[in-house]
């Protein structure tokens, strides 16, 4: 847990920003109608096979609804300072499966972009906001984690502690 004010302010700082990145991802998705995971996984390259799984009909609409909400729910979750260990964790499974769809080995999406890209990066500062438990630094995993219900269920509190 952050010690100064500083670094409770750099861990602010980030949590609201990864935040925003997941809200704003999630705008673009959950508001579009028509938008689908079908076109950008239909398009990557060195593990077309592993995605090319989650384009076909029956999948498609599971995928799609799982990364529209999965932003906004991880969104939420950092924004209210809930559930943070748990929603990060999701956050960088899903900079993963990014980092590997948008590869063309060695290349990320572009030349320009050696074997590391910004996906890499916001996984980092994800696993940097679990190790530092972000939520208890101005959020809700604080009070959470002193609810009866956690109390009841003690196999539960890592969510929040």
């Amino acid at each position: 847990m952050p010690n100064t004010s500083v670094e409770k302010s750099l861990v602010l700082f980030f949590r609201l920003t990864m935040a925003w990145t997941f809200l704003y991802a999630a705008s673009h998705q959950v508001f579009v109608h028509d938008f689908t995971v079908v076109g950008f996984l239909k398009t990557t390259k060195t593990f077309h096979n592993l995605f090319a799984v989650f384009t076909t009909p029956t999948m498609a609409p599971i995928t799609t609804f799982l990364v529209e909400y999965g932003h906004l729910l991880i969104g939420l979750s950092l924004l209210a300072g809930l559930m943070v260990r748990a929603s990060a964790c999701f956050g960088v499974l899903l900079m993963g499966i990014y980092w590997m769809a948008h590869m063309d080995w060695p290349f990320v999406e572009n030349t320009t972009n050696f074997v590391f890209d910004f996906h890499l990066v916001y996984a980092g500062v994800l696993v940097y906001l679990i190790v530092k438990r972000a939520g208890h630094v101005w959020g809700l995993d604080s009070r959470a984690e002193n609810l009866g219900f956690f109390k009841q269920h003690p196999a539960l509190k890592p969510l929040v502690a």
